[in-house]
């Protein structure tokens, strides 16, 4: 399942609800966040690239529904 049109601001905070914080921001155009286990990246973009998002959802050890139902 492709997600799209979905901007780093929400992506931010379903990862939020899942126990990741903001970790560090990686200059202007990156953030960081981590759970304490697993570390990810996300860019700064208005509409993040669906297989960006999705390689995001996998680093972050989620499914594609899981992520969909926090969404």
């Amino acid at each position: 399942m492709l997600f799209t049109d979905i901007p780093a601001e929400r992506a931010v905070k379903v990862f939020q609800k899942i126990g990741f914080w903001i970790s560090r921001n990686i200059g202007t155009k990156h953030m960081g966040m981590t759970n304490g286990k697993r570390k990810i990246i996300i860019p700064r973009h208005n509409r993040l690239n669906p297989y960006t998002l999705k390689g995001i959802i996998r680093d972050a050890g989620l499914t594609d529904q899981e992520f969909k139902k926090l969404l």
